[in-house]
């Protein structure tokens, strides 16, 4: 593993230094000003970031191409008998907070209906975990979770508690759980409300975490199910790619010290218990995105964590609005920061250090973005000949640094594009050209949208404001234009301003911050195109952005392919 750790940190800091060498070399034209050598500092601060995205989805392409289970390259030493005997209990341990109960719960019946059919009912328990605070919500919570227990196949049991408070949000949750309720079972398989796997997958986990009794965690890689709304299929397309390549090759050179997403992964239930427990933090404040944090002690315990990073059976579904996904960005936003009050504790290995920085620094990115994107209009307003830069080698240095930011998806499509059983899967290749082609246009709006969310959200946070961890929406809906301009106005007064700053300082200026600002300018018709039903249909008709569930009639998600 050291050597594979040398080799990417080489990777990374060789795919860094190509963009900033280029990058001073255009800001060097004339001499330097103060807004040019801050930009140059700041972006020597995200070309890291930047090229760790290029690093691990370059290693991921490697990976992936082999012939080999990505599985078996990225973990050698792995023991797996795929006919092995199903010898420990393992809890399905479901989180809710005031959800349709109904519909989630629905979502698990084929997984146990399948268990049961395999004649494994007794090996398995479904363990639903409320945090439902309503008291009306709770009773028809209850009156849903009777429905549903009568109806389960013969010997399955489903164990459900609803607690007073939500102390420690879903992590307090499952550890109160794990601590007093789970007698009985050596193993639990993590579920969010949106969660669905299949009965391939959960076995496959259940048989990994018998053969190795060194590892406390198995992380699968999650996908979206099909989606008829414009939003979260689109989103979820780019993501699937993505995340192939990104993921494989971070699970290449992280090994026994890798993520954990915080569902659909398989964890031993008492090293869990005895060293997961999460540390209150300096302020007195709970950790809101604990999963990390989790990963981290485990392994500063001795424990080995573990990324599968193959596609197969584990799903989730993504926010059904642009409006829903800024919310939970932020939430996801305010715990990731929270990371860096828990650097100095004395509980990590250097590599659960290095995971909590990555997942740190995903979210400071758009702050540094911004400001680069302020000093490079004022310094584009500037008429001292030091301000002058050469046109040339800062374009260079622009398309280096997207292409390693779009690296994991670009890299994923190739992967697709070069399998032919892939790329039927996929729809064939014209119809994924085009896919991949419409999706980057919406990522490319949807991008600046995002960082100008997170950096007001931030600034906000630094003057007192508090984001906290409510319920999610999940069902499709359409958002009407009043909510749109109510909500993402001053996203497009921004990006509109940004963009009458580059142009009346030069055409060549303008052109370079356009990519950059039009998806704010945007924003309220994008948010509301996005959720428009009768767009979702014109996508599903065409297949455009299918996934390949959504194509294949014997998938788990057949509706779609009815539509």
């Amino acid at each position: 593993m050291r050597t594979r750790r040398l080799f990417y940190l080489w990777l990374v800091l060789f795919l860094a230094a190509i963009p900033l060498v280029l990058l001073a070399r255009a800001l060097a034209e004339g001499g330097w000003t103060m807004a040019e050598a801050a930009i140059l500092a700041l972006a020597a601060l995200i070309a890291p970031w930047a090229a760790n995205l290029g690093a691990s989805a370059l290693i991921g392409f490697a990976v992936l191409m082999r012939k080999q289970d990505p599985l078996r390259i990225v973990w050698p030493e792995m023991v797996l008998d795929k006919t092995a005997p199903i010898t420990i209990h393992t809890a399905l341990v479901l989180c809710i907070r005031n959800e349709d109960t109904a519909a989630v719960l629905a979502r698990q019946r084929p997984l146990l209906q399948e268990l049961a059919a395999a004649g494994l009912a007794r090996q398995f328990a479904l363990v639903v975990l409320s945090d439902t605070q309503d008291a009306t919500h709770a009773e028809e919570e209850e009156r849903a979770v009777a429905s549903f227990r009568a109806g389960l196949p013969e010997g399955m049991r489903l164990l459900y508690r609803r607690r007073a408070h939500n102390e420690g949000f879903k992590a307090g949750n499952v550890m109160e759980f794990v601590r007093h309720r789970a007698a009985g079972f050596e193993a639990m398989v993590v579920l969010d409300a949106d969660s669905a796997m299949t009965a391939d997958c959960v076995l496959r986990l259940v048989r990994l975490m018998q053969a190795n009794p060194r590892v406390a965690l198995i992380q699968t890689l999650i996908v979206a199910r099909p989606a008829l709304s414009p939003f979260p299929r689109l989103f979820q397309f780019g993501m699937r790619h993505g995340m192939r390549a990104y993921a494989a090759g971070m699970a290449w050179w992280q090994g026994p010290d890798g993520p954990y997403w915080g569902h659909n992964a398989i964890i031993r239930i008492a090293p869990f218990r005895d060293h997961a427990a999460l540390p209150t933090l300096p302020s007195g404040r709970q950790i809101l995105s604990h999963d990390q944090v989790e990963a981290a002690l485990l392994r500063g315990a001795g424990w080995e964590v573990w990324l599968d990073p193959l596609e197969q059976g584990s799903y989730e579904a993504n926010p059904p609005t642009l409006l829903d996904f800024l919310a939970r960005d932020l939430r996801w936003m305010a715990g990731n920061l929270q990371y860096f009050a828990l650097l100095r504790l004395p509980l990590f290995r250097l590599m659960g250090r290095v995971q909590l920085v990555l997942a740190t620094l995903l979210f400071l990115f758009s702050p540094i973005v911004c400001a680069i994107a302020a000093l490079a209009l004022v310094n584009a307003h500037d008429s001292a000949p030091a301000a002058a830069v050469s046109p040339l080698p800062g374009i260079a240095a622009t398309i280096l640094f997207a292409t390693l930011f779009f690296a994991p998806k670009l890299l994923g499509a190739l992967e697709v594009a070069l399998k032919p059983l892939a790329l039927r899967a996929w729809g064939g290749g014209m119809r994924f050209a085009l896919s991949v082609a419409v999706e980057f246009v919406f990522y490319l709006l949807l991008l600046p949208i995002s960082v100008i969310n997170q950096t007001a959200a931030m600034g906000g946070m630094v003057l007192g404001k508090r984001i906290g961890w409510a319920p999610q929406a999940r069902e499709d809906r359409a958002v009407p234009l009043v909510d749109a301009v109510r909500a993402l106005w001053w996203h497009s007064a921004i990006g509109l301003a940004a963009l009458l700053g580059f142009a009346l300082a030069s055409p060549l200026a303008f052109l370079w911050a356009l990519p950059l600002f039009l998806g704010a300018v945007l924003a309220v018709p994008f948010c509301v195109a996005t959720a428009d039903p009768r767009l979702g249909l014109i996508l599903v008709r065409r297949r455009i952005c299918a996934i390949p569930e959504e194509l294949d009639p014997a998938s788990p998600f057949p509706l779609l392919v009815q539509r």
